[in-house]
C-alpha cells in the first residue's frame, strides 16, 4: 500500500493526490512492498505532486473584482493524460475482446451428435 509519506512531505497534499489516484487506478491499495509496480506508481505520483503549483498566485484559476471571488486550481488537475494512462496500466486487466470466466465443456445432450462437441 502506498502511504502519503512515500510521495511527499506535505501529507495533506499527498492524501488528496492519493485519493484521486485511487479513483483512477483502484489497484493502488493492493500493491505490495517490493513490487516494481509500487515503485512505478510512487514515481508517477511524485511527478504529479511536482506539477501541483504552490499556494499563491500560480494556483489561482480565476479572480473576481467587485464580487471579490477567487477560485483555485484543484490538485487533481495536475494529472496529465499520460499520468492517468500510466496509473491504469499498473492494474491487472483482461485484454480487450478476450472472454472472462469459465464455460462448461459438456452437456447432457452432447452425445446426441456423432460429429462430437461443438467447437
Amino acid at each position: 500500500m502506498i502511504l502519503p509519506e512515500d510521495i511527499s512531505t506535505d501529507t495533506d497534499l499527498a492524501r488528496r493526490i492519493l485519493v484521486r489516484a485511487r479513483s483512477i487506478a483502484p489497484c493502488l491499495n493492493s500493491l505490495l512492498d517490493g513490487d516494481d509496480r509500487k515503485l512505478d506508481a510512487i514515481a508517477i505520483l511524485k511527478g504529479v505532486i511536482a506539477e501541483v503549483p504552490a499556494p499563491g498566485a500560480r494556483r489561482v484559476k480565476s479572480r473576481g473584482r467587485n464580487g471579490t471571488s477567487i477560485s483555485y486550481n484543484d490538485p487533481g488537475g495536475a494529472f496529465s493524460d499520460d499520468d492517468i494512462m500510466s496509473l491504469r496500466s499498473l492494474c491487472d486487466v483482461a485484454a480487450v475482446g478476450l472472454p472472462v470466466g469459465s464455460f462448461p465443456k459438456a452437456r447432457a445432450f452432447g452425445n446426441e451428435w456423432r460429429e462430437g462437441e461443438y467447437s
